[in-house]
């Protein structure tokens, strides 16, 4: 995804990439520049806005060295607790800087999400899946996570589950907010894919969004990077950067 992003900036006319950093790529050319494994390069290079698109464990540290630094962030990185999130608004918010993180830059999960929650209240049973590539190790996504938050908060009233007895454990997934079913698929062939399905007596709505290339995050990327010396502060979420 790095190398994605390296190449998104380094094409976009209102735009300078000024360092690329990832210890596991050192030498390898992203958006025609050398990968290095430091990560002052960036305050080396007076970098406005760094895109961190690691792990949790790592983008923890970078972030609130970031804030330090005075340098803009823009998040990929899921993984997240509340207690992180609450030290990146203090941190970024005393830096005067802003830190956007996005479980998912795709307009169209953006718009999945919106959709889902002006759908919710007039539905009384709904679940979330989510699939993903075999190499993400996080489960539930932050795409669906975030969308089943947005429903429960536009709707608390959500039939109870009539299962009574599970055949195999696990099998009717997780559950969120309010009651809510998520369920995570992983698979090769997949990049990211979310479905929203919600019942109500006589009817469904299903709402699906797929990625199926790691270009469809490059233009929700492109905007955080470009909105974030405007903003202050920890923002969660594409969706209030775009006006959806």
């Amino acid at each position: 995804m790095g190398a994605t992003v390296c190449e998104a900036v380094a094409a976009d006319p209102d735009l300078d990439l000024v360092a690329a950093v990832d210890p596991n790529r050192v030498g390898v050319t992203a958006g025609g520049m050398a990968t290095v494994a430091d990560r002052l390069a960036v305050a080396d290079a007076k970098a406005d806005v760094v895109v961190d698109f690691t792990i949790a464990e790592a983008a923890r540290e970078n972030l609130i060295w970031l804030a330090d630094q005075h340098i803009h962030a823009v998040v990929g990185t899921t993984g997240f607790t509340d207690n992180d999130l609450e030290r990146l608004q203090t941190a970024f918010a005393a830096a005067d800087r802003a830190c956007i993180i996005a479980p998912n830059f795709a307009i169209s999960a953006v718009l999945m999400m919106r959709f889902a929650e002006l759908a919710a209240p007039y539905f009384d049973t709904a679940e979330v899946i989510e699939l993903h590539h075999d190499a993400k190790i996080d489960a539930p996504s932050g795409t669906a996570r975030l969308t089943v938050e947005k429903m429960a908060a536009a709707s608390g009233n959500w039939a109870p589950d009539p299962t009574e007895h599970e055949m195999l454990p696990g099998v009717r997934g997780a559950e969120g907010p309010t009651g809510i079913r998520v369920h995570a698929v992983r698979m090769r062939g997949m990049v990211a894919h979310h479905e929203v399905i919600l019942g109500a007596e006589g009817q469904t709505l299903t709402i699906r969004q797929d990625s199926t290339d790691r270009s469809s995050f490059m233009p929700g990327v492109l905007a955080a990077v470009k909105a974030a010396p405007d903003r202050s502060g920890l923002i969660v979420g594409l969706d209030a950067l775009l006006d959806i």
